[in-house]
């Protein structure tokens, strides 16, 4: 029989937020009597962006910005309905993004991959 998983992944930019967002997470779920896999870190997205300093010539003359999104994953094993219902009232900072999916639950229980 498939054990129910919860899976969330948080994604922020300032690295120290996400982290305490985690720790949240997992004391909330351990605390309802749930297993915790992670957080997995995951790797750190780098986006560079390269501007003229000058309006109209000196085109060597340039600025670089760059902006990295950190990125933590969170197994969430068996959970009781009070673990869900914990981690819906749970508080977090607008700072970070959070995706979740439900994974093994009653649903999923008959489905099979054919062939075709």
């Amino acid at each position: 029989m498939a054990e129910q998983k919860i899976r969330i992944r948080l994604k922020a930019f300032e690295h120290s937020v996400l982290d305490q967002s985690a720790e949240k997470i997992i004391e909330t779920a351990r605390r309802t009597g749930a297993k915790v896999s992670g957080p997995v870190p995951l790797p750190t997205e780098r986006h560079l962006y390269t501007v003229l300093r000058a309006v109209h010539k000196y085109k060597d003359s340039r600025e670089q910005f760059e902006i990295r999104t950190h990125k933590r994953l969170i197994d969430i094993i068996d959970p009781t309905p009070k673990t869900v219902d914990a981690l819906m009232r749970l508080d977090l900072p607008s700072g970070v993004d959070i995706s979740i999916k439900l994974t093994g639950g009653p649903e999923e229980k008959g489905k099979r991959s054919r062939g075709r």
